[in-house]
């Protein structure tokens, strides 16, 4: 009597080592050894049907039915499914770019493109297919998995790489005469508080900082508005921490205490101070308080306000961005801006191996929103443009020039 079941021991002991047609061989052996009428009791002791039994045992008695390094003859086993099912290619391309390769009415124009709901609308259009048999054609077909990547910056204005040829030409000749020369900008707004900052830091082994689960406002501490001063020649940096409104008079008012605190005493012979700044925000080309604002520095300063506005749409390349804000950033990952004196330590304790320098100080002035200059007062800056592109490129006279 044949026994089953120490067949199937020995079978799915080795099994898991085995390639298919070493599974087979395995099973024909047991087979051969038992005699005749043994393939039924084989076959229900490894799983294997009957056909594969029979094709090992004749694999045994003539090697050279299958070539060296094959595991199946020429042309055995299943077809693919492309061949069997000559549009299923097609059907699944149309369903991954339905905009340029199909109807844009498709069930899939706009939902997620998952493996297994393109295999379901497959299969509902007549080309069934699992999931993963999507997912290896797709692959043939040249696809993977995509995030969304930031490089459509839109329409571009026509002299955008002469005006950044014109502000470095500005800066360069600045620079050269011994003048200051500043990147502004204004960070984004920071949560004071308990809450949660990105980034991760050091501490004992399971014991994480502890933070708020919601981002809501406290209303004692409020927002801050970190606007930053970098000081291009000498990789310097100055952030007035403002508990108010970002507004132009709080832009200007940093640059000032900039002036006061940095600049005066490294610039004492400076007669002209240029500024290169976004298009937009508190800083904006655009924005009259901003002129008013200038002209208010120019006059207490008695020096000539130079600025330079980056084209509209890459603000990313305002050196401030990249040699200021993004080191304070990387300093204070996953600390909790608990306080405003967190802020300000944090902010100014940013140092870099080129050699940055990082001041801060806290700023509660008020700095309403709303506040317009009047016609008459800015109809009385005293603001030259400049003859390329006069609406980017002004220069702010202090009024003592113009009474001279």
């Amino acid at each position: 009597m044949i026994d089953v079941a120490a067949i199937s021991a020995r079978y799915l002991a080795i099994s898991p080592f085995l390639d298919e047609r070493q599974r087979r061989l395995v099973a024909a052996a047991e087979a051969q050894a038992l005699g005749a009428r043994s393939i039924s009791a084989v076959s229900r002791a490894t799983g294997l049907s009957r056909e594969v039994i029979a094709t090992g045992l004749k694999e045994l008695q003539d090697p050279a039915l299958l070539p060296e390094g094959r595991v199946r003859r020429p042309g055995a086993g299943r077809k693919p499914l492309t061949t069997t099912d000559p549009g299923l290619a097609g059907a699944l391309e149309r369903l991954v770019d339905p905009v340029t390769r199909g109807d844009p009415e498709s069930p899939l124009r706009w939902t997620a493109k998952s493996l297994r709901r393109l295999s379901a609308e497959l299969a509902a259009s007549g080309h069934p297919a699992s999931p993963n048999t999507v997912g290896d054609l797709l692959a043939a077909q040249g696809y993977s998995l995509q995030a969304n990547a930031k490089t459509v910056e839109g329409t571009q204005h026509p002299d955008r790489n002469a005006q950044f040829e014109y502000i470095n030409s500005m800066a360069r000749d600045q620079i050269a005469a011994g003048q200051p020369v500043i990147s502004v900008d204004a960070k984004k707004k920071e949560l004071v508080g308990p809450f949660k900052n990105g980034g991760r830091e050091f501490q004992p082994k399971g014991s994480p900082e502890a933070v708020r689960v919601h981002d809501f406002v406290d209303e004692e501490l409020g927002k801050v508005n970190p606007y930053g001063v970098y000081d291009i020649a000498r990789n310097e940096g100055w952030v007035s921490v403002g508990t108010d409104h970002d507004t132009a008079a709080f832009a200007v008012a940093s640059v000032e205490r900039w002036w006061e605190a940095m600049g005066r005493a490294v610039y004492p012979n400076a007669s002209t101070l240029m500024i290169t700044a976004d298009c937009g925000g508190s800083n904006g080309y655009r924005l009259r308080l901003w002129k008013t604002e200038l002209q208010k520095l120019a006059d207490r300063l008695d020096m000539a306000v130079i600025v330079c506005h980056l084209p509209p749409g890459p603000s990313k390349w305002n050196k401030i961005e990249h040699r200021l804000f993004s080191f304070i950033t990387q300093n204070w990952r996953g600390r909790p801006l608990v306080s405003h004196e967190v802020i300000v330590n944090l902010i100014a304790s940013t140092t870099t191996r080129t050699g940055l320098r990082v001041r801060s100080e806290l700023d509660t002035s008020p700095y309403p929103k709303g506040v317009k200059p009047t016609r008459e007062e800015f109809e009385s800056t005293l603001l030259v443009r400049h003859e390329f592109h006069g609406e980017w490129n002004y220069t702010v006279q202090p009024r003592c020039y113009d009474e001279e």
